[in-house]
């Protein structure tokens, strides 16, 4: 249900609005209408702020180090936030340094320790040192022609070593020379292992910030953002009288009414309000019951309903939990689902128990389906030969009478939506744009109970019943698709209506396919599971029975994980696709946030 609104209008003196608002954003129910206003440079400074210290969060959130509130000394965030900035900004330069010296390690290598003082000693009295990386043969070609020639060290495709020359000869050979390394190995080595070290405090010192004051800037973000709010109501704030009155526009629902109107008449403030209209911008809050409330994420996670149509949370709450049931179809996992969630329930905190509520609603339908289809924990019971059984076998379906549920099912919601669409064309326009749909129901509802009564005898076939109906329905669609069209083109839009329609229904209706077609999958997978495991308990009288306990174990953990996926996602598309379409749902609400700390 959408809870209605009321648009409030406050007149504050000027003086007293800053009093007026901090009052306003404790009492936390007045939805501000924003204006289209420009930010000022504080406004965009704080959302810079926030977007930063929300970065950082998340930077050191990633680190995964349990945090020690108890410990924590620094409770200012914007230090907090400046300080692992510095500490990112040095990490990166000592990452970037080490990254250059690796490099000039890797060089310095293969010619491991030497002295540039050395070389230039020798360098002094004429004798000058060359480096070269050739092959083994040319190596030996240069060793062979009398040259002072001495290995460093050597690959198995390449041999570093050096030739000492005098007078600073010119070497012609056939090989690469390369220039000295500016530093020795070894120490290029202690200055990597410096940075190391010095890389490694600086993690250290961020683990600490991570597990000690994550909370002290997650306070100082939700300050900046009810500063934020607070600065933006004032901008949103009309100011007349030469700036000394103050008018702020608002939505109250209805549930929350009564106490907007005590507070403003303990405080003297001046108000009018009236009743939503049809040309406003008007925010949506739902209020379901306790069933339908858990399914208020899922819907969510489409669009809100307009503020001037129906809320269909509570419609096809039933249907997603059945159909989610339909496709899982193992009664041993909806078990698993009911009593899991159950026991995280004793230890779950409030925000979390909803879902969990919700997870035991689709384990009593995947219960109710897999005890219908005669599948437990991948064992097909319709097949297992037990006495105690028997009994209840007739009560199973086989395949072929799941495939004809599924497409019941299907026809059942499309029907439903078509009930719920005339419904919210008569609350939103009038009955007379709800009579093309109503001429639908007709066509389709007293065909269904025209066949119907035939298989069951109740009357016999007589086709002047059957046009009857078309011919009602018939009229309805073809006059009325468009109300405030002239005749003609009430005709064509009928024409037009009826084709859509026809094709659109066919493809519906064959789209609820996939939830026998789902639930026989996951069934399968649990039976091929189950008969690799009796194949593996037998290979062996010792390690048969582990094996078989693990492979069972891990099989129907990832049926379980693989087939919820789909059983989740097929569901809400058959939910957002089909049956939104036919119920007429428009959607683009925008979600109710009041001012409040």
């Amino acid at each position: 249900m959408i809870v209605p609104m009321y648009k409030y209008y406050f007149l504050v003196f000027y003086k007293e609005y800053n009093q007026f608002l901090e009052n306003i954003q404790k009492l936390g129910v007045i939805h501000v209408i924003e204006k289209k206003v420009k930010l000022t440079s504080e406004i965009k400074e704080k959302y810079g702020t926030i977007e930063q210290l929300e970065k950082i969060i998340d930077f050191l959130e990633k680190r995964e180090i349990k945090q020690l509130e108890d410990l924590r000394l620094e409770s200012d965030g914007i230090n907090i936030m400046n300080n692992v900035f510095r500490k990112q900004k040095e990490l990166e330069i000592l990452e970037q340094e080490l990254e250059e010296e690796k490099k000039e390690l890797k060089k310095a290598k293969p010619w491991g320790d030497f002295s540039h003082e050395i070389l230039g000693k020798l360098k002094k009295e004429n004798l000058f040192v060359r480096f070269f990386i050739g092959t083994k043969k040319k190596y030996n070609e240069c060793l062979e022609k009398g040259n002072i020639v001495e290995i460093i060290s050597e690959t198995e495709n390449q041999v570093f070593f050096i030739v000492l020359l005098k007078d600073d000869e010119k070497a012609e050979y056939e090989l690469d020379e390369v220039d000295p390394p500016k530093i020795s190995y070894p120490n290029i080595k202690i200055k990597c292992d410096e940075l190391e070290e010095e890389i490694e405090t600086i993690n250290r010192q961020l683990d600490e910030i991570a597990a000690r004051d994550i909370p002290s800037m997650e306070k100082t973000r939700m300050e900046i953002m009810e500063s934020l709010r607070f600065e933006k109501v004032k901008l949103n704030t009309a100011k007349e009288a030469d700036e000394k009155l103050m008018i702020l526009e608002g939505w109250i629902p209805s549930i929350k009414k009564q106490l907007i109107d005590d507070f403003l008449e303990q405080n003297s403030v001046h108000f009018y309000f009236r009743r939503a209209m049809p040309d406003d911008n008007i925010p949506v809050l739902l209020k379901n019951n306790r069933f339908s409330k858990l399914f208020e994420p899922i819907g969510n996670m489409f669009s809100l309903p307009d503020y001037h149509e129906m809320d269909l949370t509570v419609f096809f709450a039933p249907f997603f939990m059945l159909f989610f049931g339909f496709c899982l179809g193992d009664a041993g996992y909806g078990l698993l689902f009911i009593v899991g969630a159950g026991i995280y329930k004793l230890k779950a905190n409030k925000q979390v128990k909803p879902y969990l509520s919700l997870i035991q609603f689709l384990g009593l339908a995947t219960v109710i389906f897999g005890t219908v289809s005669g599948t437990f924990f991948g064992i097909n019971l319709i097949q297992t030969e037990v006495d105690w059984l028997e009994d209840f076998k007739r009560f199973f379906l086989d395949p072929n009478k799941m495939f004809n549920l599924a497409l019941v099912l299907g026809a059942i919601q499309i029907i439903f939506g078509l009930f719920i669409k005339a419904a919210n064309q008569t609350k939103q326009f009038g009955f007379p744009y709800a009579l093309s749909t109503v001429g639908w129901l007709i066509v389709l509802l007293g065909s269904v109970i025209y066949y119907l009564l035939i298989n069951l005898n109740a009357i016999s076939p007589n086709s002047v019943i059957l046009y009857i109906v078309l011919s009602a329905g018939g009229f309805f669609i073809l006059f009325f698709s468009d109300p405030k069209a002239n005749i003609f083109s009430r005709v064509g839009s009928g024409i037009w209506d009826v084709y859509s329609t026809v094709t659109g229904i066919f493809g519906d209706l064959l789209s609820y396919i996939r939830l026998f077609a789902l639930g026989l999958s996951s069934a399968i997978l649990g039976f091929v599971i189950n008969d690799i495991a009796l194949q593996i308990l037998g290979s062996s009288k010792i390690l048969g029975p582990v094996f078989f306990a693990i492979f069972l174990l891990l099989g129907h953990t990832l049926n379980i994980l693989i087939s919820s996926l789909g059983s989740f996602v097929h569901p809400m598309r058959l939910t957002f696709v089909e049956f939104y379409k036919n119920a007429g749902f428009k959607g683009g609400g925008e979600e109710y946030k009041p001012f409040s700390k």
